[in-house]
């Protein structure tokens, strides 16, 4: 059984940081590009990052310089570190898993439940 668990998000002001975390089971990790999405209040979901299996990133030019994605394939996890938090981070973030394209606009097979990131200004 797929599962996708992201775990870290909270409330934190402006300025603040915050490392979101996917625990992920239930198929080839390391074989599979992973992404994290977000959807803010009133808007659609979009893709804020993603890494290949060789570890190569691409990001969305509004999280760019501020957030990091990164995998661990022994721990089978997928993160998030992010960094100077602005009130319009404020979303529902999810992680996703896909074996087939890459990218912040490719179609993600398996997604977590997610969890929320407020930001207060």
């Amino acid at each position: 059984q797929v599962q996708l668990e992201e775990s870290g998000g909270g409330s934190v002001p402006a300025g603040g940081s915050l490392r979101l975390s996917c625990a992920a089971s239930g198929f080839p990790y390391d074989q599979y590009f992973m992404a994290w999405f977000r959807r803010a209040p009133g808007k659609e979901r979009m893709g804020i990052a993603s890494i290949h299996t060789d570890g190569r990133t691409t990001y969305a030019d509004s999280v760019k310089g501020r957030f990091t994605i990164s995998r661990d394939n022994v721990r089978n996890t997928l993160y998030l570190q992010m960094n100077s938090l602005k009130p319009e981070d404020t979303a529902m973030y999810y992680c996703a898993a896909g074996g087939v394209n890459w990218g912040l606009f490719a179609e993600y097979n398996y997604w977590g439940q997610g969890t929320q990131v407020t930001v207060s200004s």
